[in-house]
């Protein structure tokens, strides 16, 4: 631990704090926060530096999950959302204890493209599941114009919808459903960070724009690089981010423009100057490829 770090970093509307989310969220004023985005580590055995994402079962994993929900329902206003994600595994755990605190509106698939090898004796899995949660579900703030995209149906062929009283064309934009394509986050992408699972900024863009509006306030708890408060930060939210790992807090620091140095540490961003060399099984799989397309 680094005995003189400044645990808590803020210019007054994004707010950065270091440690465990479980004790710190009780800090947070009843009914202050307007939606929360919750990344939690999945139970699947991940690294995160020195911490490894492993519970002893399913229901202790579970249990610890239901600890720091209760605590963000509480910290929302009555008009406020909660969006949670973890595992494909965990999640009907958390989604049929959710059901009796708040309102889940609508089960999101964020589906990707491959990483790598897949799995070779079952289906590998590529999407994560997202809970979109309310206090309350006869008043909340989904705003549905910020999120339209391109409608692929009628209105891309010009097409008139004749029942409508006045024939017109179709409407070219709609509200996106529940399956959304956003690219995982690349080693050569502009926003990469050093983290085994880093959260792309669109998909954290369309969640703030629907479920927040400028000057809102934007919790997450298990913030990681703070895609979540870097997003809010552009969008015009305040934001408050939880990390209780050191290296990530200082991503953080600089991604958000809240520190150049800690404890007299310049902090820099990765260099992606060099390209990463591919595995053994990586290039044997292309050689392969290239020798079949022959």
């Amino acid at each position: 631990m680094l005995e003189n770090l400044e645990h808590t970093l803020s210019d007054g509307a994004t707010t950065i704090r270091l440690g465990d989310c479980t004790e710190l969220i009780n800090e947070i004023p009843d009914g202050s926060i307007d939606l929360v985005f919750a990344d939690p580590p999945y139970n699947i055995g991940k690294k995160f530096g020195e911490f490894k994402d492993s519970w002893p079962s399913d229901d202790a994993y579970a249990l610890w999950c239901q600890e720091w929900i209760e605590l963000c329902i509480r910290k929302l206003r009555p008009t406020g959302s909660l969006y949670v994600m973890t595992s494909t595994q965990a999640m009907p755990y958390l989604d049929l204890w959710i059901r009796s605190k708040m309102a889940v509106l609508s089960r999101v698939v964020w589906h990707y493209d491959s990483s790598g090898v897949q799995a070779r004796k079952y289906y590998g899995s590529l999407y994560e599941p997202i809970l979109f949660c309310v206090k309350d579900p006869a008043k909340y703030v989904f705003n549905a114009d910020a999120i339209e995209v391109e409608a692929r149906t009628g209105a891309v062929r010009n097409l008139i919808d004749y029942r409508k009283a006045v024939p017109a064309p179709y409407k070219n934009t709609k509200i996106p459903g529940n399956a959304w394509y956003f690219p995982r986050v690349r080693y050569r992408m502009d926003e990469y960070e050093d983290h085994p699972t880093q959260k792309p900024e669109a998909l954290l863009e369309r969640i703030i724009k629907a479920s927040s509006n400028p000057g809102d306030t934007v919790f997450d708890p298990f913030s990681g690089t703070f895609t979540t408060c870097a997003v809010a930060q552009r969008l015009g939210r305040k934001s408050l981010g939880i990390e209780m790992n050191e290296a990530y807090f200082k991503i953080g620091a600089r991604r958000l423009g809240l520190a150049t140095e800690l404890n007299g540490e310049p902090l820099t961003a990765p260099d992606k100057s060099f390209k990463r060399r591919k595995s053994k099984r990586e290039a044997s799989e292309q050689m392969s490829l290239e020798i079949t397309n022959e």
